[in-house]
């Protein structure tokens, strides 16, 4: 409970002036409470019993004045407490918004954004009770009993003694039961916090929870949740009626036993019977403000793990942070440069290993290779979501760490695969890149990404609203829109971290052609699993597993027979998907680099490229499930992305890999009548090309001599498909 004091004392420092009123607004209501009590001994003795009607009035008067009084004060302090908790809880939201800003993408990348918002939204709630009624009753609570305790000591020294001697018992019940009920107060807000997050990811993903059945797959594990939610709300509250509980019943205890001795000497003549009223009222004037403050212990313990909770998000370090004196960054005027650069997420296995390269200003450059292999978190360190584990990232020579971040990120525009879009209209998105930016500079922007003649077809040009997430325009609007905010920075360097990879071929490649032409000033760096969009390049750097193994241009490295590019290139080779993305054709050459069909001879590879059938799938559609049985097709990605999951009995489903261009899977399928051995699901929108077992076979009975040859590949696909091959992270 001290921590909710330590914490609010630190947010109430702007507001020195207010909180002195406040506490003589409570010195007064103090005085008032006191004076009523003490009213009454002159009231019997002085008053009443000699009946002196002049003292009589003379203490009435007083009291109204004060009773009026005391009422202008408690409407004054209810507007400061308003106005005092409004401004602390304002404060509060605008440090924890604040600090979000400066903290790193590893913070992001660990946290789930339901837990985020519960600490906007219940923690926030928990502090305000604490604010607002809670810590006013606490410090009018105490300061009640140090004051009702020397009025007692005033009437008589005796009772009073009494009466003290009995407040230690008051502090057993919080002092024994407080500490377990601060720590369920922050289990329960952790566990809110869970249960929010999973609201928050079932809202988004209802899509897939409608197309594939999954509302009571999620309604039951919501279910587990509150569940869990429940027990830790139950035990805390438990004890935090306990807390209350048991100081009251301890003061009963001392109510009765003054009573008691107050009776006895005012029965035998040795106090009066004012003295022993108006003792009798003090003692439950301290009775109140003991009451008041147990009143308020749940509040103030719940208010413990909201605070405890929001002091933890504002202590949370920012991984990339600006040196303390950050030179800013001038245009590029030589390049961009990684030193022996090693880096992890985890701290555990590094993600790059080694890394050293080159981009001079003006190149045209594209990091390639198979998922995980580091190509993205390249891109992340040359714009400093991240900074290098070993080793140094330079721009003109020097060490980015000695710039700030946004002077750096000032010079460089980009753009995203899947790029957020606010909800909020055209314009005011596409300023987004350049706040300072005036409606000349958007539509310029506009135009250069080749989306101003479109914007000017909708009903409210460049002030239609796009809706969330940019859901009213289509993706390769979004993308254009994402590609204007990013131009209307005018940056010289240009980030392309897999932007055209989720579109349909035709709008790929349009967009392909206008960042060509707006990259011919700039320095770009793109990443790109689709080598068809590098062959222009100046420079292709080439990753494999964390590591660079190979760097040239288009013609220089699919020159190299064994090398990493070309066994890329060449996978993607001989897959044509037609401009509107409604087919796809293979070709003999690509199949038979599949080693299952690799022996079967050119003719007959040439009748099996007319049975492949294209299909399409949107993203986040799952192709087929482990332990599925009624699935007989074998599978090539002609455009896409798919992940590979697998059961772990331990860590549920776990991540395997992701399948990209000219990869394949479900090759078992066409020998073998056997369950699937991993679930596959669309990353982004995809289109395969797809063989039955039955057309297949059917090749075979022509082809008799490759039956064992076909039945050993699949024997060694089937032993190879039941390890589990390690994680693997971009």
């Amino acid at each position: 409970m001290f921590s909710v004091f330590k914490h609010l004392l630190n947010y109430l420092r702007p507001y020195k002036v207010q909180v002195v009123l406040l506490l003589g607004g409570l010195l007064v209501d103090l005085a008032f409470t006191a004076l009523l009590p003490m009213s009454l001994q002159a009231l019997i003795d002085d008053a009443i019993k000699p009946k002196d009607v002049e003292m009589l009035w003379t203490l009435l008067i007083v009291l109204g004045v004060a009773t009026v009084v005391a009422g202008i004060v408690a409407v004054g302090r209810d507007f400061l407490y308003a106005r005092l908790g409004t401004a602390v809880l304002n404060d509060l939201r605008y440090a924890m918004f604040e600090h979000l800003q400066r903290l790193s993408a590893g913070f992001y990348a660990r946290t789930q954004v339901g837990d985020i918002m519960a600490r906007f939204s219940s923690d926030l709630a928990a502090v305000q009770n604490a604010v607002v009624m809670a810590v006013p009753d606490t410090i009018l609570g105490i300061l009640g009993i140090l004051f009702y305790a020397g009025l007692l000591f005033y009437l008589n020294w005796e009772l009073a003694l009494i009466t003290l001697a009995g407040l230690p018992l008051l502090l057993i019940g919080p002092r024994v039961l407080g500490p377990q009920a601060e720590a369920y107060s922050y289990a329960v807000r952790d566990e809110e916090a869970k249960a929010a997050s999973m609201v928050q990811e079932n809202v988004s993903a209802q899509p897939v929870v409608r197309a594939f059945g999954l509302a009571q797959t999620q309604i039951t594990g919501f279910r587990r949740q509150l569940d869990v939610v429940y027990r830790t709300g139950f035990r805390f509250n438990i004890y935090a009626y306990l807390v209350e509980r048991s100081p009251n019943i301890s003061f009963l205890l001392i109510q009765l036993a003054v009573t008691g001795v107050g009776a006895y000497k005012a029965f035998h003549g040795t106090m009066t019977i004012g003295t022993l009223v108006s003792f009798n009222a003090l003692t439950f004037s301290l009775s109140s403000a003991v009451t008041s403050l147990t009143r308020v212990m749940p509040a103030l313990l719940q208010a413990s793990g909201g605070v405890e909770r929001i002091a933890e998000l504002l202590r949370e370090p920012a991984q990339v942070a600006d040196a303390e004196r950050p030179r800013p960054a001038s245009p590029l005027t030589e390049g961009l440069r990684l030193e022996d650069v090693s880096f992890s997420y985890t701290g555990e296995r590094n993600n790059l290993e080694g890394i050293s390269l080159t981009i001079r200003r003006g190149d045209n450059v594209a990091l390639v290779g198979g998922s995980g292999s580091g190509k993205s978190t390249v891109l992340s360190l040359l714009a400093r979501f991240y900074d290098a584990g070993e080793g140094r990232v330079t721009f003109d020579g020097d060490d980015i760490r000695e710039f700030s971040q946004d002077s750096l990120r000032a010079q460089m525009g980009v753009v995203f695969q899947e790029s957020f879009l606010f909800n909020t209209t055209i314009r005011d998105n596409i300023r987004m890149g350049a706040p300072q930016a005036d409606d000349a500079a958007i539509e310029a922007a506009a135009r250069a990404a080749e989306i101003h003649e479109l914007i000017m077809r909708l009903p409210d040009g460049y002030d239609t609203i796009v809706g969330e997430r940019g859901g009213n325009l289509s993706g390769g609007q979004r993308q254009r829109v994402a590609i204007a905010r990013a131009l209307v920075r005018d940056p010289g360097i240009l980030i392309l971290d897999e932007a055209t990879s989720a579109l349909d071929p035709a709008t790929e490649s349009a967009i392909n052609e206008t960042i060509e032409r707006i990259g011919e000033d700039r320095t770009v760096v793109s990443v790109t699993h689709r080598l068809s969009s590098a062959t222009h390049c100046d420079q292709i750097f080439v990753f494999d597993h964390g590591k660079l193994v190979e760097f040239g241009d288009h013609t220089s490295l699919v020159s190299k027979d064994r090398g990493v590019y070309r066994r890329l290139w060449d996978k993607q080779e001989g897959l044509q998907v037609s401009g509107d993305g409604a087919r796809a054709d293979v070709t003999v050459k690509h199949l038979k680099r599949i080693p299952i069909l690799a022996k079967i001879g050119d003719r007959a590879l040439e009748d099996l490229c007319g049975l492949f059938v294209s299909e399409r799938l949107e993203e986040s559609r799952v192709v087929f499930r482990e332990g599925d049985v009624a699935v007989d097709k074998f599978y090539i990605v002609a455009r896409g992305k798919v992940a590979v999951t697998k059961s772990d009995p331990v860590l549920g489903e776990r991540h395997l890999n992701v399948l990209q261009d000219g990869d394949h899977f479900g090759e078992i399928a066409l020998i073998k009548d056997m369950p699937r051995t991993a679930t596959i699901r669309t990353l982004t929108p995809c289109i395969f090309l797809t063989l039955q077992r039955a057309q297949f076979l059917d090749l075979v009975e022509k082809h008799r001599h490759l039956r064992k040859q076909i039945d050993a590949v699949a024997s060694d696909r089937i032993t190879r498909s039941t390890v589990v091959p390690p994680l693997r992270e971009e």
